[in-house]
C-alpha cells in the first residue's frame, strides 16, 4: 500500500498516465465503499405507523402493573424484616439460614428498585409518545383551521411539557429523529449509486456525483418533509373537474371468490393489457352488497395521451385535483352497481393507491379497507377504514409522500410494512426496482407469512368477504374523451 493507502500503481504508471490507469486507481479506492458503508436493516417492519409505533395506553397499564409489583415487593421486604430480626439474635445457631435471609432481601430490594425504574421509564415514554400525538394533532386543527381545538391541544402540550421536561425533550429529539433519518436508504442508496456510476469517469468525479446525489435526495426529502405534499389531511377534497372518460368492460374475466391473502390481492391488480380497473362485487348473506375495487399504477409516460393512467393524472391528483383516471374509477364502481354509501374495498398501486387514498377521503363510498402499495401520499382516512400501506424505503415514488404522517392513522389494526426491496445499486436503480408491483408482490407475500396480530385485521376482513354468496368481477379499459360503452362486451364471474 502506498502512504496514502491506495494500492501501488503499476510499475512505470504515472498518476495521470493514460486516463485509464487513473479510473483503476480510484475504483480500487472506492469498490469498496457499497460493502462497507452501514446499510439499513433489509427484513419487514410492521408498525402502527408514523413516529408513534406503540400504543400509549398500553404504556401505561404496563407501567401501572410494575408499580404494583413493585409496591408488592416492598410489602415482602416489611414482612421479611422480621424474622431477620430474630436470625440475627440467634446468628450462631442460624448463621446459614441468616445468610439465606439477608441474600433474599437484598435481590428483593434490588428487583423493587429495578421495578420502580421500570415504571418511571414507561411512564415518561407514554407522555413523550402523547407529545408526539399531540403535536401531530395541532398540526392537523391548525391545518383545518379548528383554532379552537389547536389552542385546547397547545395548553395540554405547554402542562405537560413543562410538568415532565425529560418526555418533552425525548418527544422533541423523536420528531427530529425521524424528520431527518426517514429517507435514510433512499439516500444511502442514491449516493451510492452516483459514486459508482461517476466514478467510471474518474475518482473526483465519482466523489462529487455521490455527493450531488445524496445530498439531493436528502433536500428533496426535506422540502417533501417539511412542505407536507403528500401528507392528506382527513379533510382533503379534490377540486377541479376532471374531463370526459369512456369505459370499456374487458372480457373476459374469469370467476373467482374473495382473495384470501394480500399476496392473492397482487394477483389481481389490474394493468396488464388494456385492464385498469377491477371490480368485485359480493352479495352478502344478510342481502347486503359490498364491493372491492384494484385500481392500476400508472402505465404511460405521456402527458394528457389516451390513456388517463398517465403523468397529467399523476400531477393532478399528487396536486389535489381531479383527474380522468379518478373519474374512471368511480365510473367503474357506478358501472358494476356500485351506489353512495355502499361498502367499498379499495386496493391500488402507485397512481391506483392515490385514487384509492381520495376514494376513502371524498367519503360517497363507505370505504371500509384501503390497501396500497408504493403510494405517492399518505391519506389520513380516520377510524372508519382500515389502512393498509406497504412501501419500500428504497421507493423513490413511495418517498414523495413525505414520510406519511407523524401519528398513527386509519381503524385499530392499521399498520405500515416496510423494507428495502432492492439492495443493489448503479445503473439498474434507473428503472425503480423497488416500485414495481412485483417487489410488493413479493413484500405481501412476507406479511402474509407474519406473526404480527395487526394483519388479523386485514385477514378478517378478507374472511368475511369470503362468506359472500355470489360474486360478479368485471375489469374495465379507459380511454379520455367519451366513447358508447357495449354492455353485452362486459365479463362476469
Amino acid at each position: 500500500m502506498s502512504g496514502d493507502g491506495l494500492p501501488p500503481l503499476p510499475d512505470g504508471a504515472l498518476p495521470f498516465d493514460e486516463g485509464r490507469t487513473v479510473d483503476v486507481h480510484w475504483r480500487d479506492r472506492f469498490s469498496g465503499l457499497p460493502t462497507t458503508w452501514p446499510r439499513s436493516e433489509t427484513g419487514l417492519e410492521i408498525r402502527g405507523g408514523g413516529a408513534v409505533a406503540v400504543d400509549t395506553g398500553t404504556l401505561r397499564h404496563t407501567g401501572v402493573l410494575f408499580l404494583a409489583a413493585q409496591a408488592e415487593l416492598e410489602g415482602i421486604c416489611r414482612r421479611l424484616g422480621n424474622p431477620q430480626g430474630t436470625l440475627l439474635g440467634l446468628r450462631d445457631q442460624a448463621w446459614h439460614a441468616l445468610s439465606s435471609v439477608t441474600v433474599l432481601f437484598q435481590r428483593l430490594v434490588e428487583v423493587r428498585a429495578e421495578a420502580e425504574r421500570i415504571a418511571d421509564s414507561l411512564r415518561e415514554a407514554a407522555i413523550a409518545y402523547e407529545l408526539v400525538e399531540l403535536s401531530a394533532e395541532h398540526r392537523a386543527a391548525f391545518a383545518a383551521g379548528d383554532t379552537e381545538r389547536a389552542a385546547s391541544i397547545d395548553t395540554r402540550v405547554t402542562r405537560l411539557s413543562q410538568e415532565n421536561p425529560e418526555a418533552w425533550s425525548t418527544a422533541l429529539w423523536s420528531e427530529f429523529d425521524r424528520a431527518v433519518n426517514w429517507p435514510g436508504e433512499l439516500a444511502r442508496q442514491a449516493a451510492e449509486s452516483g459514486l459508482v456510476v461517476g466514478s467510471e469517469f474518474g475518482g473526483p468525479v465519482g466523489i462529487g456525483t455521490g455527493a450531488v446525489f445524496g445530498l439531493g435526495t436528502i433536500a428533496g426529502a426535506a422540502v417533501l418533509g417539511i412542505g407536507g405534499q403528500g401528507r392528506l389531511s382527513r379533510d382533503a377534497r379534490l377540486s377541479g373537474q376532471a374531463g370526459p372518460v369512456a369505459l370499456t368492460p374487458v372480457a373476459p374475466v374469469p370467476a373467482a371468490g374473495a382473495p384470501q391473502s394480500l399476496t392473492a390481492v397482487t394477483q389481481r391488480m389490474p394493468g396488464a393489457g388494456d385492464s385498469r380497473v377491477r371490480v368485485e362485487k359480493y352479495s352478502m348473506p344478510d342481502g347486503t352488497t359490498q364491493y372491492a375495487v384494484y385500481i392500476a399504477g400508472m402505465q404511460s409516460f405521456a402527458y394528457g395521451g389516451d390513456d388517463p393512467w398517465d403523468n397529467q393524472s399523476n400531477h393532478e391528483l399528487y396536486t389535489g385535483r381531479q383527474s380522468e383516471s379518478y373519474t374512471a374509477t368511480t365510473q367503474a364502481l357506478a358501472e358494476a352497481g356500485a351506489r353512495p354509501g355502499d361498502v367499498v374495498h379499495a386496493f391500488g398501486h402507485s397512481q391506483g393507491a392515490m385514487i384509492g387514498s381520495h376514494l376513502a377521503l371524498e367519503g360517497e363510498y363507505d370505504t371500509r379497507t384501503l390497501v396500497t402499495f408504493g403510494n405517492p401520499v399518505a391519506a389520513d382516512v380516520g377510524t372508519g377504514t382500515l389502512s393498509v400501506t406497504l412501501r419500500h424505503t428504497d421507493d423513490p415514488v413511495a418517498a414523495l409522500a413525505g414520510g406519511g404522517h407523524n401519528a398513527a392513522v386509519g381503524a385499530p389494526g392499521s399498520f405500515v410494512a416496510e423494507r428495502v426491496a432492492h439492495t443493489e445499486i448503479g445503473l439498474a436503480d434507473a428503472d425503480v426496482p423497488a416500485h414495481r408491483m412485483t417487489a410488493y408482490a413479493e413484500t405481501a407475500a412476507m406479511v402474509d407469512a407474519s406473526s404480527d396480530p395487526r394483519v388479523g385485521e386485514l385477514q378478517a376482513v378478507f374472511d368475511r368477504l369470503a362468506t359472500a354468496e355470489s360474486v360478479q368481477v368485471t375489469e374495465y379499459a379507459a380511454t379520455r374523451g367519451e366513447r358508447p360503452v357495449s354492455p353485452s362486451s362486459g365479463g362476469a364471474g
